[in-house]
């Protein structure tokens, strides 16, 4: 995924296991994605989002948020943070693949494979204006909501 890049065609299950299309939701459009949910980081980041939710809908923009959890998981991290993002599951791995997101992680010297926190704003046009990798959560959903009230 590269600045300018279009909104990938792809379509993936909600928390209520609805197929959502990405290019479908309309733009501007946030996308994120967390390495698991209901973990510290990924709560706080859902929750930072939810809470600034009508700001970003002021500015008619939408918010998804993409894990590798499956919907259930999900479905039950949604409803017990009362979030009101869409999150969708990407099980397959088929988004974080697309994005870039789907990485070699190196934690306490072990390595694995994990998704890199990042986030990605599409245009009115639906192409790729900004993105952030490797994000810090404190601050970050406000520093991509000035980010797209500036488009």
């Amino acid at each position: 995924m590269n600045i300018g890049d279009k909104i990938p065609a792809l379509t993936l299950p909600d928390a209520s296991d609805a197929p959502v299309a990405l290019a479908d939701l309309g733009t501007p459009l946030v996308v994120y994605f967390y390495p698991k949910a209901d973990t510290p980081g990924c709560t706080t980041e859902a929750q930072d989002f939810t809470a600034l939710g009508k700001d970003f809908a002021a500015a008619g923009v939408k918010i998804v948020g993409i894990s590798k959890d499956e919907v259930t998981k999900l479905a039950k991290f949604r409803d017990k943070y009362d979030l009101d993002v869409t999150l969708l599951s990407d099980e397959e791995g088929v988004a974080c693949q697309a994005f870039g997101t789907w990485v070699q992680k190196k934690l306490y010297g072990r390595e694995y494979m994990g998704i890199d926190r990042a986030t990605f704003l599409f245009g009115k046009d639906g192409t790729l204006v900004r993105e952030w990798r490797k994000v810090k959560v404190k601050n970050h959903a406000a520093e991509v909501l000035e980010a797209a009230k500036a488009l």
